[in-house]
């Protein structure tokens, strides 16, 4: 059976702070160039969004003007949920 050294244990505490300071120095040499990254590619997904609804905006009507009423729609109107019963309660001095 293996017992624990200290020399062991502050061989490990030095490898740990080492790879967390190399990590530390890598990430503020990339994660700003990564934040930049995701930066530009959610303008670019925002732009695509408004100009394909912009596009769906302006497409031309029919020239005859036509109306469609959807009667299936007025026929069954949005019901609303009832929660509970509204109580109102007063204040007794």
């Amino acid at each position: 059976m293996q017992t624990a050294s200290f020399s062991g244990f502050i061989r490990t505490l030095f490898y740990i702070l080492t790879f967390y300071y190399i990590f530390k120095f890598l990430a503020r040499l990339f994660l700003p160039l990564l934040v930049k990254k995701v930066v530009e590619k959610a303008g670019e997904n925002f732009q695509k969004q408004q100009q394909n609804s912009q596009d769906n905006s302006w497409k031309k009507t029919p020239n005859n003007d036509e109306v469609i009423y959807n009667a299936t729609n007025a026929k069954n109107p949005r019901e609303t949920k009832k929660v509970g019963d509204y109580v109102d309660y007063e204040e007794i001095d």
